[in-house]
């Protein structure tokens, strides 16, 4: 086993990108990029949280109490329009909103997006898995989440999208970033050493004993961070609160969807992504990346449908599974695209997409879903893809159908050499995903 771990580090050398790594545990943070939510130096005085001119405004929206209502107005929807609320278990969390000015310079040492809560007092929970074990290409998204997170305070928080559906501002629910797991840190760096000789030899492993060892192993820590993960999710749901996963590579994907599954029976999965993951134990791992969707259909009785949309690498098998599995859907990309092309509007193929969800939905986005310009760091890039703007309104559709965002996980961000550019990116769909979520049509 040594011997394997001696190649394993020779072939981690070999195939490392200048890419900065997981954080560990004493780690000193590296100051987050500045722009124009950093005008002022960390030091200077903060200026007051409104401007005397915006008090008026504001004060005509609040209540009789003087609190500003959290969620306000009306999703129109044709002629019909239905109030926004949050969330569906147990008591509106509210969040000390004086401990934050959005106007201000975003805090690289609070939590995700510079903001101050804590897990007790925010209406929605992310969970960071440095994860990337099975990842067979590129390397390097296991640093994802904290580089989303390093990124993040440089976001403004007003959200123009969500404007015109009234929640403007889904940091004021209160969203809290955990901080990464050291035994995941570590279990994650030593599946990775066990893992790359089998990646090398493309799985084929023949009666090398080491690489049988190996093999068990990894899929042993695979299952073991599945089961971490469900756990975790888990307990958040228990406590009303919602809950978004940062990876790390997709197999995170499967025990946040394992505790969705669990708890809304009958549950739809919105999967965007370049691949379908309908392979069956890629490589020889049982967990792979490549196979998550596959696990869930085969492994997970409360998921009633997968949609997959952005689909433009997929092996034979994966395609027949697709056609021939009565649970998924998969919109091809060239297929869209061709449509597009002959006429449609890119507004009514995303109704037809989300026609086929159930009522409460699961979004798993695999960031290579998107044209490689806007993830050019990502492990599997595939041409093609969809724009921002186009996965936006996918994802907006589905909430204006009447249906529920329940959970999501945003996947496969890996930082690129030099550049922030991954990051930006990750962070900006992932405030998105947190504010959708935060809408819940009554």
């Amino acid at each position: 086993m040594h011997r394997l771990l001696r190649r394993a580090r020779a072939l981690r050398r070999a195939l490392r990108r200048d890419r900065p790594r997981p954080g560990r545990p004493g780690r000193a943070r590296r100051p987050a990029r500045r722009s124009h939510r950093h005008r002022r130096g960390l030091l200077q005085p903060r200026r007051p949280r409104r401007a005397a001119a915006a008090a008026g405004a504001d004060r005509a929206h609040r209540s009789a109490d003087g609190a500003r209502p959290l969620v306000r107005g009306a999703l129109r929807r044709g002629p019909a329009a239905a109030l926004l609320t949050l969330s569906y278990k147990g008591a509106l969390r509210q969040p000390d909103l004086s401990k934050f000015d959005p106007e201000g310079a975003g805090d690289p040492e609070g939590s995700v997006f510079g903001l101050p809560f804590d897990e007790q007092e925010s209406n929605l929970v992310l969970l960071p898995i440095p994860w990337e074990a099975t990842t067979s290409y590129g390397r390097g998204t296991a640093g994802g989440p904290q580089a989303i997170r390093d990124a993040s305070p440089q976001l403004d928080l007003f959200d123009p999208m969500l404007a015109a559906h009234d929640l403007a501002e889904p940091w004021r629910l209160g969203i809290h970033m955990l901080g990464e797991d050291p035994e995941i840190v570590a279990l994650n760096t030593r599946a990775c050493d066990l893992a790359l000789p089998i990646i090398a030899v493309g799985g084929e492993i023949g009666d090398d004993p080491e690489l049988r060892r190996a093999l068990a192993e990894v899929n042993a820590a695979s299952a073991r961070l599945d089961a971490w993960v469900e756990e975790q999710v888990g307990a958040r749901l228990d406590a009303g609160q919602l809950v978004g996963v940062v990876g790390g590579d997709h197999s995170v994907a499967f025990g946040a969807i394992a505790a969705h599954a669990r708890r809304h029976p009958g549950l739809g999965i919105l999967h965007i992504d370049a691949h379908a993951d309908l392979r069956q134990a890629y490589e020889g791992f049982e967990r792979s990346h490549a196979s998550v969707m596959a696990n869930v259909l085969d492994r997970l009785d409360g998921v009633a449908r997968l949609v997959q949309v952005g689909i433009r690498d997929i092996s034979a098998p994966e395609y027949e599974r697709s056609r021939t599995d009565p649970r998924v859907v998969t919109h091809l990309d060239p297929v869209l695209n061709d449509r597009v092309f002959a006429g449609a509007s890119w507004a009514s193929l995303c109704d037809e997409i989300v026609a086929a969800l159930p009522q409460e939905v699961y979004v798993s986005f695999d960031i290579d879903g998107l044209d490689p310009a806007l993830c050019p760091g990502t492990g599997t890039p595939v041409p093609g893809g969809l724009s921002f703007a186009g996965v936006m309104t996918l994802l907006l559709a589905v909430v204006r159908s009447g249906r529920r965002v329940v959970g999501f996980d945003l996947v496969e961000v890996a930082p690129s050499p030099g550049s922030e550019w991954d990051a930006n990116v990750g962070a900006r769909v992932l405030y998105r995903l947190c504010g959708l979520a935060l809408l819940k049509p009554c």
